[in-house]
Formats: C-alpha cells, sequence, structure tokens
C-alpha cells in the first residue's frame, strides 16, 4: 500500500499477498534519494497503473530491502543517491540496493538512475551497474521529456526481458 507521504510500507503487502486484485501485475520498484518536489518518481506510477504495473515506494535503502523482501519485484529503478535510512547523512546506499537485487534467486532487470558528474565519476558509476547486470544507467529525470525516456525504458525492459507477457501473465 502507498501511504500518503509516498511510501510503501511492506506489512500492508503482507495482508493482500493473496489478493486476487495482485494476481498478474508487475511491480515496480521505485527508490528515490528525494532531492526534489513534485518529482518525476511521483508522476510514473500515475502513468504507469492504468496498464497493471503496481509501484512499491522506496525512499532509503531499508524501506527497498524491506519491500525486496516481501514483495516479487519485476522491475528496479535504483537511484544511486539512495541514503541508508531516512536520515540522508546515513550516506549512499544504491549500490548496496544493486547488490541486494543481483542476489535475489530471480533478478530483476534493473535501470540505474545517477546524479551527473564528473567524466570519471560517471564512468565509474556505469561500471559498477554493469557489473551487477543493470539494464540501463540513466541520469536523473527532471523533465518531461525524460519522464518519456523512462516510460520508453519500461517499454524496453517488458521486450526484451518479458518478451511482452507481464511476468506469469498474458501477452500484452
Amino acid at each position: 500500500m502507498r501511504h500518503a507521504d509516498g511510501h510503501h510500507d511492506p506489512r500492508d503487502a503482507q495482508d493482500g499477498a493473496g489478493d486476487s486484485a495482485h494476481l498478474g501485475r508487475l511491480n515496480l520498484l521505485l527508490s528515490y534519494a528525494g532531492w526534489e518536489d513534485q518529482p518525476w518518481v511521483e508522476r510514473l506510477p500515475r502513468l504507469l497503473e492504468p496498464m497493471g504495473i503496481r509501484s512499491l515506494h522506496a525512499r532509503c535503502g531499508r524501506e527497498a530491502t524491506e519491500v525486496i523482501n516481501t514483495e516479487p519485484v519485476h522491475i528496479a529503478i535504483v537511484d544511486l543517491g539512495l541514503p541508508l535510512d531516512r536520515d540522508a547523512a546515513s550516506g549512499p546506499a544504491g549500490a548496496k540496493l544493486l547488490e541486494v537485487l543481483r542476489r535475489l534467486e530471480q533478478p530483476p532487470p534493473t535501470v540505474v538512475v545517477r546524479e551527473p558528474r564528473t567524466q570519471r565519476e560517471n564512468a565509474r558509476d556505469l561500471a559498477a551497474a554493469l557489473k551487477v547486470g543493470a539494464f540501463a544507467v540513466v541520469h536523473r529525470p527532471r523533465a518531461s521529456a525524460d519522464l518519456e525516456l523512462m516510460l520508453e525504458l519500461m517499454r524496453r525492459v517488458l521486450q526484451r526481458h518479458y518478451q511482452g507477457r507481464w511476468p506469469g501473465g498474458p501477452t500484452l
């Protein structure tokens, strides 16, 4: 369940685990470092929900890990700047989250979101993300054109990774 503050409480998911409303749906883990008002991460779920994509929000590494431990994750969007705890001073946990996802029995395709930095740091982020099997690495979306890029990435993930089918469901 998504709460008013936009985060997902994994305990709510346990109550509805057998709920037929969630069968055949695609679960999208959306992690977000929380650096701007009206973020793309709040707009994206509204566009994807009518297609049957359920967004599971995480604003820190601990929340993301709880989601992963309680819900099947079919696609993950991981912000490398994600803090370990809700306290931003806790340090980034995005790279650790990529490792948690990689170690799953069925790792989901992952889109890595990074903050633009120096060319050397960008190259290091890209190499690290590809090492753990990231599907794509993008700069943090800001404008509507960037939101369109995220939608296109979602389409490509579904086509390439799931052959145009919902995980365990009918053809799209």
